[in-house]
């Protein structure tokens, strides 16, 4: 594998790639370009290779599964600032770089008297991918603490800033999500409370608090390590078990269908949705009645603990992984008439 280096980043030539993925799989790369200075893009996106559309900006490799080799160049960002920039005594402004581990920027905000995140602590990934998916957990989603997302514009060759309301918010989606050739998320500001106002509605937070001792009102710190410990007991760690976390995204069906489907299976989980018109199922739900959970096709499989959760148990191809996950929605399909779709991005093939 051939190197080389400028002022704020690092080339590598021939890249393999598998561990750079949370699922484990072999995949590799033409080139891997590391920047370790945003302000690196700009001479990086003048190189013809990664000009190409087929380049893949890489961030901790839990949201996206190799179905094959990268195509093209991959760009990871490795910079790893945390600021605060801005104080306002009730609230604070804090800006993170993309390579910044998610889960370490929560527990940063909680060490600095920041609230509004604990919920979504212990999730993988990092900080510039977290608007991408606007990732969600335990009943709060990152959108509702974003104030803007700094990227680089590679239609433009020019750095913008996007306020939270440009960036095309929606459930497990984003205008960076529809448009992947053209953003590099650099950096997030987030604007984030020092009133701590929890949010337990969802089901377990409340009885695992109990289990921790907290009596009465919790702090942040403690919301969020009952957090942790439900996802540690719940989801396997990819460091010993290959899994991209939840697989699917939870379906949004037509309030009509979801009534129809309630009629017929009386203990289904149905949620609202965005609005009146609109109910979220159980995508584990679904799955489980299907009877996939635990299931395993040779080192391919599904948690036997969580029925979302794609696993490699070793020596599994993002091929097999994937075709596992088709079986899986068309069985869905089949029984319950409702589409679901994979949360990861799949690289080298399509859904």
């Amino acid at each position: 594998m051939n190197a080389a280096s400028g002022t704020g980043y690092r080339i590598a030539e021939h890249a393999r790639l598998d561990a750079r993925n949370t699922f484990g799989v072999r995949a590799s790369a033409p080139m891997l370009v590391e920047a370790t200075e945003a302000a690196a893009l700009t001479e990086l996106f003048g190189y013809a290779m990664l000009r190409d559309p087929s380049t893949l900006v890489l961030g901790g490799g839990s949201n996206l599964l190799f179905a094959g080799d990268a195509p093209g160049a991959v760009l990871a960002l490795d910079t790893r600032r945390i600021d605060l920039v801005e104080d306002h005594g009730t609230h604070a402004v804090v800006r993170a770089d993309a390579g910044v581990v998610w889960h370490d920027f929560v527990l940063w905000t909680l060490g600095h008297g920041l609230t509004g995140l604990e919920n979504l602590a212990l999730i993988p990934g990092t900080v510039g991918a977290a608007p991408i998916q606007n990732i969600g957990a335990y009943g709060v989603e990152v959108r509702e603490h974003v104030q803007a997302v700094e990227a680089f514009d590679r239609g433009t060759g020019g750095f913008i800033r996007l306020p939270a309301d440009a960036c095309a918010f929606a459930y497990r989606d984003s205008l960076f999500k529809h448009a992947p050739d053209r953003y590099v998320v650099t950096a997030v500001e987030f604007a984030l409370p020092r009133a701590f106002q929890p949010r337990l509605g969802y089901a377990g937070i409340e009885d695992e608090l109990r289990a921790m001792g907290v009596e009465g009102a919790p702090r942040a710190a403690q919301v969020a390590e009952a957090v942790i410990r439900i996802r540690r007991r719940k989801l396997p760690d990819p460091a010993v078990t290959g899994n991209a976390g939840s697989f699917f995204k939870n379906p949004i069906v037509p309030a009509a269908q979801a009534e129809a489907l309630l009629a017929a299976h009386p203990g289904m989980p149905v949620f609202r949705g965005a609005g009146d018109d609109s109910r979220k199922l159980s995508a584990a739900w679904l799955i489980d009645q299907c009877g996939w959970k635990g299931h395993r096709d040779g080192d391919a499989g599904v948690s036997a603990d969580h029925a979302l959760v794609l696993v490699n148990h070793g020596h599994a191809s993002g091929l097999q992984l994937l075709e596992l996950a088709r079986r899986i929605a068309a069985s869905v399909q089949a029984r319950f008439g409702v589409a679901i779709e994979p949360e990861p991005r799949i690289v080298g093939a399509s859904w």
